[in-house]
């Protein structure tokens, strides 16, 4: 067989030496450009992962983050909030119907972003919920319409009872933008506060059923890909970027050195040096690794979900350890090529430095804890139980 053919991947490659040259732009910013944004809406990026009922395409994830990989190896910002907010569409078709219609009945290039961090406080009221809470970290919030939040139910001995995803409008909530970090600069992952907001019932969502891969928006929704786990979704959307900074970053560095001499060592040009080559090949074998772990765990799971079949805990626990793993091999094959890659590319707005800096930025989300991801893989295979809202 064939490889699908990957029609937004197809629209978007002519887009990328404009993206590419305005990187350093993005970065120093603090904000993908409109521009890029408007051009992105336009190839269909974010209405890959988007229920057709509502005028999406309905994609193969693995095509969707073959399109993030290539726009993060050009600028890692803009790879990072294409695939953030490329996503949401997934999650939200997850929802309610009457929410699907409150966000697309208008407009189906609507976008939304996300803090999912349980901090916001909910007060259970008839018809729904208040909601209150300050989020961090909403990555290309100010391109969106409509955020979604995480927040917790409290019981009356003040324990938490319940974790939410909340669906609110721009309207009920303010935009802090406070975001000032070493790398992913260009993702203006500022702050959302909300003040005694009311969430209708229809626009929240247990996180609980949402590990058990359920939702009300699947009566609407009924294709595979709304029946695949929300934990190798969403990570692989963290990931994605993160590979894809690393593929830039190896682009970047054997075109720079090709014609590199060395100014000490004994001089000499720089592709003569074996401990290049060595370096080169390590870095090339960890990224090939990476995407083809991940896209296969993606490929299974459509498989599965296709066949109207149980996916097994073995795939998606392997699913979650290719994911940290493969955020753990960018980093090597970066740091493979950093370390001897000279002094020049430590200047500010060179590919290599922004790469690096990009690349080690998205490893710290949390989607990307390996220890614990790696854990919970080894006790399954030793028998233990595992119950965990990201498998």
């Amino acid at each position: 067989m064939g490889a699908m053919r990957n029609e937004v991947l197809e629209a978007v490659r002519p887009l990328l030496p404009g993206i590419a040259k305005r990187a350093r732009q993005t970065d120093e910013l603090g904000a993908v450009p409109s521009e890029t944004i408007a051009e992105l809406r336009d190839a269909g990026l974010f209405r890959m992962l988007q229920p057709r009922p509502f005028g999406g395409a309905e994609a193969d994830p693995v095509l969707f983050y073959e399109v993030v990989r290539e726009l993060s190896a050009v600028c890692g910002s803009t790879g990072w909030v294409a695939s953030v907010l490329g996503v949401h569409p997934w999650q939200l078709g997850l929802f309610d119907e009457r929410a699907q219609h409150e966000v697309w009945g208008r407009d189906p290039d609507t976008l939304v972003s996300s803090s999912y961090a349980p901090v916001g406080r909910l007060r259970e009221v008839d018809g729904g919920y208040t909601l209150s809470g300050h989020w961090s970290f909403s990555s290309g919030c100010d391109h969106a319409s409509w955020a979604l939040l995480g927040g917790l139910v409290v019981g009356d001995e003040g324990r938490p009872v319940d974790f939410m995803t909340l669906l609110v409008p721009r309207t009920d909530y303010r935009i802090e933008e406070n975001w000032d970090v070493t790398g992913l600069r260009g993702t203006a992952s500022n702050d959302i506060v909300v003040e005694q907001a009311f969430v209708p019932a229809h626009r929240v969502m247990r996180n609980y059923e949402q590990a058990q891969m359920r939702g009300p928006g699947q009566s609407v929704n009924t294709g595979p890909l709304y029946r695949i786990p929300f934990a190798a979704i969403f990570t692989s959307t963290v990931t994605a970027p993160v590979i894809g900074a690393a593929m830039g970053c190896y682009d970047a560095y054997v075109t720079a050195m090709r014609d590199r001499l060395r100014l000490s060592l004994g001089g000499g040009s720089f592709v003569e040096d074996q401990f290049a080559h060595v370096a080169v090949a390590r870095a090339a074998s960890e990224i090939d690794a990476a995407v083809l772990q991940m896209d296969r765990n993606i490929d299974e799971l459509q498989a599965f979900a296709g066949r109207g079949e149980d996916i097994p805990m073995e795939l998606r626990l392997r699913t979650r350890r290719d994911q940290v793993r493969g955020t753990e091999r960018a980093l090597e094959a970066i740091d493979e090529l950093f370390k001897t890659a000279g002094g020049n590319s430590l200047r500010r707005g060179n590919p290599i430095e922004r790469c690096w800096r990009d690349a080690h930025a998205g490893s710290v989300h949390v989607a990307n804890d390996v220890e614990r991801t790696l854990t919970m893989y080894g006790r399954h295979e030793f028998g233990f139980t595992i119950e965990d809202n990201l498998i």
